[in-house]
């Protein structure tokens, strides 16, 4: 059995897209009709709505989908979560990680989910800022934990294609609720974050 791949995208959204791609292109000095560009307009197109389809997804349904009762109260963590992103003043991608740890309140939820979170909030247009808080939020909502940790790393190409230029700078931002408020449980969670565990 041959590979067979589906696409799901919106035909007008699309048809649109790829009327304003051309012209971008057309404005930057191309030739849209150029054997090598036929197609960059629709892939453009496509490859945007899979970027942004974070705007059509419900992080706290996605966590009740897969919640379950408990009786534990100890940190859950789940690290080293790939994150891809579109930065929104310019368009341009950022790549990192993502920690994420609560600590249940009678309620856990699929591990997957955790990692679905980061990619509804991440699939949009974006401010690292805004989405590690976005992700908090998300879980306290949906589980009344505890506690929330969040710490995101990330490289901005922003920053490195562009602009100041800087290859190898790296941001950091966290967010912190409840247990994870404390100096002692913070720092728990950030030497976990931190250890290579084997």
């Amino acid at each position: 059995m041959s590979y067979s791949k589906t696409d799901n995208y919106d035909e007008d959204v699309t048809q649109k897209l790829m009327a304003s791609y051309k012209d971008v292109i057309t404005q930057l000095g191309e030739d849209v009709e150029r054997e090598g560009l036929l197609k960059t307009p629709e892939r453009l197109a496509k490859a945007m709505q899979y970027i942004t389809q974070g705007y059509k997804m419900d992080a706290v349904a996605i966590l009740n989908s897969a919640k379950f009762h408990e009786n534990i109260s100890e940190m859950i963590i789940v690290k080293d979560i790939e994150l891809y992103s579109m930065c929104e003043h310019h368009m341009l991608p950022f790549i990192g990680k993502a920690h994420i740890a609560y600590i249940p309140n009678g309620w856990i939820t699929g591990l997957s989910k955790v990692a679905r979170v980061v990619d509804v909030f991440s699939r949009r247009l974006q401010v690292q800022e805004r989405l590690t808080t976005q992700i908090l939020d998300a879980i306290k909502e949906a589980l009344d934990p505890l506690g929330v940790a969040v710490v995101i790393e990330a490289k901005h190409l922003c920053m490195m294609m562009r602009g100041v230029q800087k290859q190898n700078s790296v941001t950091t931002t966290s967010a912190f609720y409840g247990e994870f408020e404390k100096h002692t449980t913070r720092s728990e969670f950030m030497q976990l974050i931190s250890a290579h565990l084997s």
